[in-house]
């Protein structure tokens, strides 16, 4: 997990794929590498971006399409070193689509 950018109002951590197998039976585990057994079975990447809204208290968890979305849309960033009115303007739209009231544990 990595903190990608951090201000007053948005907090964006990318979560970094780990190796997910499923065996016969539907159980997921996350698998050691080194691991033989677990060697032939099928294997997903998966990784994500959440974007908390530090003004409403909500999160949103992107994965799927809308993780790769969000991964051009940094590659971009690299490129074109968009100032931080960009990036809060970019990051409160995809705040808009928050539900997910953020609960501290």
């Amino acid at each position: 997990m990595h903190t990608l950018y951090d201000s007053e109002s948005f907090i964006v951590t990318h979560l970094l794929a780990s190796p997910i197998h499923q065996d016969d039976k539907g159980h997921v585990t996350v698998s050691d590498p080194d691991d033989e057994y677990m060697a032939d079975r099928p294997t997903l990447m998966r990784h994500g971006f959440e974007i908390v809204d530090k003004r409403s208290g909500k999160e949103l968890f992107l994965d799927g399409a809308w993780a790769e979305l969000f991964q051009q849309r940094l590659s971009e960033w690299q490129r074109n070193r968009p100032t931080q009115d960009e990036v809060e303007n970019t990051l409160a739209q995809y705040a808009e689509l928050a539900t997910l009231p953020l609960h501290v544990h």
